[in-house]
């Protein structure tokens, strides 16, 4: 999580994130995000919200767990 909120304050481009946290967008879901992580099949979507302080991006999570998140995003 640490690594994530930092690449969204800026640790690298708007909308990139370092290859460790292999982040995509989700074929068939247009706007949601998925994420994975090695401990325990980690895996969560997201979807970008309207902002709520102006110039920082607002994360809507969606599902968080194992690889079943991805059957309804």
């Amino acid at each position: 999580m640490k690594d994530f909120v930092g690449d969204l304050e800026g640790g690298l481009p708007a909308g990139r994130f370092r290859p460790g946290l292999r982040v995509k967008p989700m074929k068939g879901a247009d706007g949601i995000f998925e994420m994975t992580w090695e401990i325990q099949d980690g895996r969560a979507t997201f979807e970008y919200g309207e902002e709520r302080i102006a110039g920082e991006p607002h994360i809507v999570w969606r599902r968080i767990g194992g690889h079943a998140v991805f059957a309804n995003p």
